[in-house]
């Protein structure tokens, strides 16, 4: 579906960044993969994954990864490697926006003059700043050509957000803030044929969470006998099939300025989980989780 096509992944080391990359990939895209952890250099996150597993995913999958080692706090370092995809490929027609990094910084149930103030800027700035220095780079050369794609990645959509308080004053702004990113840039972007979304996966299987689980994506299942909801669990692939589906869709321009998640954007193009189910997480949690009913993903996935 994308054979052709040119993406950056910014924040691709893990997590939902590399199953969006993985999933570009299967779809036949050539993937800039970044993020500060290589294989001779681990960042201060002190995670084991590296930008090159991601690249030869990628390229495992049928498609093109190519892992450069970046900082998006650092415009310098931003702008050089959009002038390299420049170089490289004369285009570029997917941006995702994943940069977070910020599990480490935020703390639960605390206002905010109980919250580390220095964790809680920095993870604004990882959040927020990066975001907007990536776009600022890498846009110019996205709208070069019409139909290309800005993915806003997240955590809750725009009504969920606009609801719930997401537990910490930091954290709560530095989600609802790229939702918003999405909206505002989808009004730049409009007139030059580009379209801008955000988008959050459902309960996501990162390796961060397998581990607090102490499984596997094999064994995921035996989580729920310690936490029984996490049978809405999805693998972080789900939301990469998301981001690919929307990037082939000639008609994208319909989601611009729009908050989506990996199970409506499912339902909406008619693809599964690797594991063949098309999980609904924030149906689930609004009319399970929230009303107290037990555990039961009947109907949701």
């Amino acid at each position: 579906m994308l054979k052709g096509k040119i993406a950056l992944v910014a924040g691709a080391t893990r997590g939902g960044g590399r199953g969006i990359a993985a999933e570009l990939g299967a779809a036949g895209a050539t993937v800039y993969v970044t993020g500060r952890t290589t294989r001779s250099q681990q960042s201060d996150y002190k995670r084991p994954e590296t930008i090159e597993e991601t690249a030869e995913l990628v390229s495992a999958l049928g498609g093109e990864g190519i892992a450069v080692q970046v900082d998006h706090l650092q415009s310098q370092e931003v702008k050089a490697l959009v002038e390299r995809i420049r170089t490289e490929q004369g285009r570029l027609d997917i941006l995702v926006n994943d940069i977070w990094g910020g599990e480490n910084l935020f703390e639960w149930n605390k206002p905010v003059w109980d919250h580390d103030l220095d964790n809680g800027l920095k993870l604004l700035r990882l959040a927020i700043d990066t975001h907007l220095i990536t776009a600022h780079h890498a846009l110019p050369l996205m709208i070069e050509n019409s139909g290309g794609l800005l993915v806003e990645v997240t955590d809750g959509t725009a009504e969920y957000n606009a609801e719930h308080y997401r537990l910490s004053p930091f954290y709560d702004l530095a989600k609802v803030a790229a939702n918003r990113m999405a909206w505002a840039h989808a009004k730049d972007l409009a007139p030059h044929g580009a379209t801008a979304i955000s988008i959050t996966p459902g309960w996501m299987r990162s390796e961060m969470m397998l581990e607090h689980f102490q499984v596997t994506e094999e064994t995921w299942q035996e989580a729920t006998k310690l936490q029984p909801h996490f049978v809405i669990s999805e693998s972080p692939r789900f939301v990469g099939r998301a981001v690919a589906a929307v990037a082939a869709d000639p008609q994208k321009a319909r989601w611009n300025g729009q908050s989506l998640s990996s199970g409506n954007i499912a339902q909406a193009y008619g693809f599964t989980d690797l594991d063949g189910s098309r999980p609904d997480c924030w149906r689930y949690m609004r009319e399970v989780m929230e009303t107290d009913k037990p555990a039961d993903a009947a109907g949701y996935r």
